[in-house]
C-alpha cells in the first residue's frame, strides 16, 4: 500500500478503538528507531530523515491518532490525552519490535509525547534512548514556570514573558471552533506556502493533503493536556533512558531557556544546538540523521562509548560541543599556526575535521592529533589552495567520501612585505593566488555544495587587521586581505537567505610561522633572512597564541558574526578605521622597525 514515503512498508496497528498507520523502512534485524511527528504534521515530516536512517536501522514512523492515515477517536474531546498516546506508542513498539527496546525520536508534539513515554514507569525496558527535537516535557515546563514565578527576578520574569509571547498559538488553539474553521479553510490552503516562506521548508510535496483535518484534530492535543499538566506537573518526571536534546536556535515557538533546568530531570543528557528554525526534520535532515545515528549507535548493545560523548558540564566548551559535535569542518592551511589550532579547537568540540594543506605530511599530523583531541573522525588532505584544479578535485573527493562540509575555514595564506615599487608582477600573483584566489576557490566550491544541499552552513575567511590598516610595507598583503574582507561581506549578504553565515576573521600580530616564510621584496637574500629573523622575534615577543584566534573563530560561527577583529591591536585599528581613519593613514607612513 502507498504510505506516502518511498520504499516504505505499511501495517495497521489497532489500539484503544482506533487504527494507527505505521510505515517501516530498512532491515528489521537492525535496531529499531521510532520517529514520532508533531503538530500539525503527519509521519511524512520525517521522510527525509527516515530514508537516511534506513541505511543503518529499522526505521518506524506512524501517524499519531487523528492524523494522516490513522483514524481519529470518537469523541475527539478526551481522546488525545498523554495516557492514550502512550498506549498508542506501546502498541506500535510491541508490533514492530516485540523483543527489543526501541530508540525513540520525537519532533514538536512527537517530542512532547516522547517525554511522557520516557518518564512513566510502564514504558521502562521498552525504550533504549530518546532524541528530543523542539518539544519540551509539559511536566518540566510546568516546574520551570513555577520556579520562576516563585522567585520573580528580572531575568526570570523576562524568561516567562519571552516564552509567553512565543506561545501565542497555544492560547489560540484553546479557543473553541475557530482553529478548526481556520485549518479547514484559508489557513489549511496557505500553510504549505507559509512554511516555504517563513521556515524555508522545501516545496517538495510536503505537507500532505490531509493537513486540514490533521490540524483540526490535533488541536485536542493542546486542549486535553497543556492546561492541566502546566498547572499540575508530575513531581516524578525523571527520565529512565539516555536523552539527546537537539535545540534549533531560531525556533519561533520555544525559548532555549526552557531547557535550563533539564539536567535535573534527565541525568544522562547530551545537548546539541542547531542554527535553524522549528521544522528541522525538513530543513536539516542530514544533520538530524547524523546525530540520531551517533546517539543510537552509542546506546545500542555493543555500541562504542565514544560515538556520542556528553558535552562538558559548564562554560563555553559545552556550548561548542552542543553546536559542533558531529559536524564536518574543513580547515585550509592546517599544517600549522592558526589553521592547526582551529582544527584542534573544532576537534575538542567533537567535530569531524578535514585538515588541508599543501604540506601533506603536516596536514596528516594535524588530523592525527585532532583525533587525539576529541574528533570522532579526522582526515588529512593535500591541496594547494591556489590551484583551481586541485581544489576542484578536493571538493569532489570531500563530497563523495566525507559529505557536505558544515563549516569551512579558508585560512591558508602567505606573507609578503616591501614597497609597492619593488613588488613585481610575479610577487603580486603569488600573494593574490594564495590569499585571495585560495579563498575564492574555497567559497565557490564548498559554498556551492552547502547551498545546493539547502541545509545551511558557515564559511570563515581569515583576513587580517591589515585589511583595514594601511601600511607602506604591506601593499600587496594588505590588498589581498582587504579583498578577502570585502568578499566576505558580499558573500554574507548573498548567502544569508540560504541559511549560510559568512565571517571574516581579522587577527593582528599572532605568534605563527608566517613571518618565517614571508617574502621581503627589494632586498638581498641576506637582508631578507635578517628581516625574517627579526620579525619572527618581534612576533614571538608579542606572543599572542593562535589558540586564541581559534577560539574566536568558534565563537564567531556560534554567534554568526560578520567581522571579528581578534587581537587588541586589531580591535583598536578597526575602531580607528571607522571613526578616525586619518590616524591610521598617518601611521601607515612610518617605516616598520625591521
Amino acid at each position: 500500500m502507498n504510505t506516502g514515503i518511498e520504499g516504505a512498508r505499511e501495517r495497521r496497528v489497532r489500539t484503544g478503538g482506533i487504527e494507527l498507520c505505521v510505515a517501516e523502512l530498512g532491515d528489521e534485524r537492525q535496531p529499531t528507531v521510532v520517529l514520532v511527528h508533531g503538530y500539525p504534521d503527519s509521519k511524512e515530516v520525517w521522510s527525509e530523515v527516515a530514508s537516511r536512517l534506513a541505511e543503518r536501522f529499522h526505521v518506524v514512523l506512524y501517524d499519531v491518532r487523528g492524523h494522516g492515515r490513522s483514524t481519529a477517536p470518537v469523541p475527539l474531546r478526551g481522546g488525545f490525552t498523554l495516557g492514550k498516546l502512550t498506549d498508542d506508542f506501546l502498541a506500535v513498539a510491541d508490533a514492530v519490535s516485540p523483543d527489543r527496546p526501541v530508540h525513540l525520536v520525537g519532533h514538536d508534539w512527537g517530542s512532547v509525547q516522547g517525554w511522557e513515554f520516557v518518564t512513566v514507569r510502564r514504558t521502562e525496558g521498552r525504550i533504549a534512548s530518546f532524541t528530543s527535537v523542539s518539544g519540551p516535557s509539559l511536566d518540566h515546563f510546568g516546574h520551570w514556570i513555577r520556579k520562576r514565578a516563585a522567585r520573580p527576578t528580572p531575568r526570570r520574569v523576562a524568561q516567562l514573558l519571552g516564552q509567553g509571547a512565543k506561545s501565542w498559538y497555544v492560547y489560540m488553539l484553546h479557543t473553541p471552533v475557530l482553529p478548526e474553521l481556520a485549518w479547514r479553510g484559508p489557513l489549511g490552503r496557505r500553510w504549505p506556502k507559509i512554511l516555504e516562506r517563513v521556515e524555508k521548508v522545501p516545496g517538495d510535496g510536503y505537507p500532505t493533503a490531509s493537513l486540514p483535518s490533521d490540524a483540526a484534530h490535533g488541536a485536542w492535543l493542546y486542549r486535553d493536556n497543556v492546561r492541566f499538566r502546566l498547572l499540575h506537573p508530575r513531581p516524578d518526571a525523571y527520565t529512565h533512558v539516555p536523552v539527546q536534546l537537539i535545540t534549533p536556535t531560531g525556533d519561533a515557538f520555544l525559548s532555549e531557556r526552557l531547557y535550563d533546568d533539564l539536567a535535573e530531570w534527565a541525568p544522562r543528557l547530551v545537548r546539541r544546538t542547531l542554527p535553524a528554525k522549528h521544522w528541522v526534520p525538513r530543513t536539516r535532515p542530514d544533520r538530524l540523521a547524523g546525530w540520531i545515528t551517533e546517539f543510537v549507535t552509542a546506546h545500542e548493545e555493543g555500541g562504542g562509548s565514544g560515538a556520542s560523548r556528553p558535552a562538558p558540564a559548564t562554560g563555553a566548551p559545552r556550548r561548542y560541543a552542543e553546536r559542533f559535535g558531529g559536524q564536518l569542518v574543513l580547515v585550509t592551511g592546517a599544517a600549522g599556526g592558526i589553521g592547526r589550532a582551529t582544527a584542534f579547537a573544532f576537534a575538542e568540540a567533537g567535530a569531524r575535521v578535514i585538515a588541508v594543506d599543501r604540506d601533506g605530511e603536516g596536514a596528516t599530523r594535524t588530523a592525527e592529533m585532532a583525533r587525539l583531541a576529541g574528533a570522532p573522525e579526522a582526515w588529512g588532505e593535500t591541496a594547494d589552495v591556489a590551484d583551481e584544479a586541485a581544489m576542484e578535485k578536493l571538493a569532489e573527493k570531500v563530497a563523495g567520501e566525507y559529505g557536505v562540509v558544515d563549516v569551512l575555514v579558508n585560512n591558508a595564506g602567505i606573507g609578503l612585505s616591501g614597497s609597492f615599487l619593488d613588488t613585481t608582477a610575479d610577487d603580486w600573483r603569488k600573494v593574490l593566488d594564495v590569499n585571495l584566489w585560495g579563498v575564492i576557490h574555497g567559497c565557490r566550491l564548498f559554498g556551492r555544495q552547502m547551498a545546493e544541499r539547502g541545509q545551511g552552513g558557515h564559511i570563515v575567511n581569515t583576513a587580517s587587521a591589515a585589511a583595514y590598516q594601511p601600511s607602506r610595507a604591506l601593499p600587496a598583503y594588505a590588498t589581498s586581505k582587504a579583498a578577502v574582507l570585502m568578499l566576505s561581506e558580499c558573500l554574507r549578504a548573498e548567502l544569508a537567505g540560504r541559511g549560510i553565515g559568512v565571517t571574516a576573521v581579522c587577527p593582528g600580530i599572532v605568534n605563527t610561522n608566517i613571518t618565517a616564510t614571508a617574502h621581503f621584496v627589494g632586498v638581498s637574500e641576506e637582508e631578507e633572512k635578517r628581516r625574517r629573523t627579526r620579525s619572527s622575534k618581534l612576533y614571538g615577543m608579542r606572543n599572542y597564541p593562535p589558540e586564541k584566534v581559534a577560539t574566536a573563530i568558534l565563537r564567531a560561527v556560534l554567534d554568526n558574526r560578520a567581522v571579528v577583529p581578534v587581537t587588541p591591536e586589531a580591535r583598536g585599528a578597526r575602531v580607528l578605521s571607522r571613526f578616525a581613519p586619518g590616524i591610521l593613514r598617518a601611521t601607515a607612513r612610518l617605516e616598520p622597525p625591521l
